[in-house]
């Protein structure tokens, strides 16, 4: 990373690899050869379609998804797949019934969004104190054990958010088969909410019926939804469902049924081809860990800072941390952007703060911030 350029810890939109950014910038005015930009396109030219449709089989290579999983290139990001997501999905249940593990800020959005569209229950939730053997967690701050959880055998879908960018909450492990079997609820597919850790790691999707994710964390700008659906849960939209908006509307006119965000498109498709790259998400996933290691370790270690998350689901993605002496706050924030540590400010919703690190975050940037979080506890501690 340029040394000239500050180190971006936003939760979104955030940093993107300064080889697409360079590769981007020089493609800007002529697009191989074509004489366009890529926002000068049609959609529907064969430039264009080049590019999509590699962005798709790059995707595909990336995660290991076979053709029997439609993947769809959408429009208005993970917020609006909270609607989207039970106007296609909830008219699988003839009593319209979907289930929902709420587990911080996101997943709880998802699950107001869907009660406008069916009978929507919560299957699991840590809005409770949980008491720890060794510390006690607030509420949104651990993830309820799977066998506690109640999922109704006649739900269309099961829905979790599996990184809770906010709360910094991280499900490492989507529920099996033969756990969905013990809870009387075999048949019931899983739909998740990836975004903010999407390609951070290899992702089972013999575990998930459909994931979708706002490319803006890891996977490119803000403007273009992933959504990657198993073929056989397409084709039950409820009529008030709009059509552009109808998954096999989407998934027959592979992305293209009206206007795609054809310039977010194509940098994803850069992102994807630089991680493939760096070797594909089994290696990005060990960068991650050693960065996320690394902040946690010295937070572990310190009296003047808390990272409030349970252990056992702390985000490698987003890491939410306190000090313990509020009243410093501020002076925290204006010593970090004067070293160059930007976007450290917490979500107004919780305060504190939170550092995002994603793929494109190197370790420099994440060592950078542990020495100036060492030098402001030796000043203020």
């Amino acid at each position: 990373m340029s040394k000239h350029r500050p180190w971006n810890f936003s939760a979104g939109p955030s940093v993107l690899p300064e080889a697409v950014l360079e590769q981007a910038a020089a493609e800007m005015l002529d697009w191989h050869g074509s004489g366009m930009s890529v926002m000068e396109m049609s959609h529907r030219g064969p430039e264009f379609t080049q590019i999509c449709d590699e962005a798709e089989s790059d995707l595909r290579q990336l995660l290991g998804v076979g053709d029997e999983f439609a993947v769809l290139f959408m429009q208005g990001g993970a917020t609006a797949e909270n609607a989207i997501v039970p106007m296609n999905l909830i008219g699988r249940s003839t009593q319209k019934h979907a289930d929902y593990v709420l587990t911080g800020s996101w997943s709880t959005k998802s699950f107001k969004e869907a009660a406008k569209y069916g009978d929507v229950t919560v299957a699991a939730s840590n809005d409770a104190v949980f008491d720890d053997q060794a510390q006690t967690y607030g509420p949104l701050t651990w993830v309820p054990d799977v066998s506690q959880w109640r999922v109704r055998s006649t739900a269309a879908y099961l829905h979790l958010c599996s990184n809770e960018t906010i709360g910094g909450v991280e499900f490492i492990a989507w529920p099996d088969a033969r756990q969905m079997n013990a809870m009387g609820a075999p048949d019931v597919p899983l739909v998740v909410d990836a975004s903010s850790h999407f390609l951070s790691r290899p992702m089972d999707f013999s575990r998930v019926g459909m994931l979708y994710a706002g490319a803006q964390k890891n996977a490119g700008p803000a403007g273009v939804t992933v959504v990657i659906i198993r073929r056989d849960l397409i084709g039950h939209a409820l009529p008030v469902c709009p059509s552009a908006f109808d998954y096999s509307n989407v998934a027959k006119e592979q992305s293209k049924f009206n206007t795609p965000p054809t310039y977010a498109i194509y940098i994803a498709g850069l992102v994807f081809k630089w991680l493939l790259r760096q070797g594909g998400l089994s290696v990005i996933e060990k960068a991650n860990i050693t960065k996320s290691d690394a902040l946690y370790g010295f937070f572990d270690q310190s009296q003047f800072y808390r990272a409030p998350v349970h252990p056992s689901v702390r985000s490698r993605m987003n890491v939410p941390f306190t000090l313990v002496d509020s009243s410093l706050d501020q002076a925290f924030l204006d010593g970090a952007r004067a070293a160059g540590l930007n976007q450290l400010k917490g979500h107004k919703s919780v305060g504190g703060m939170r550092a995002s690190i994603y793929n494109a975050m190197p370790l420099e940037g994440v060592m950078a911030l542990i020495d100036y979080l060492q030098w402001f506890e030796r000043e203020h501690g």
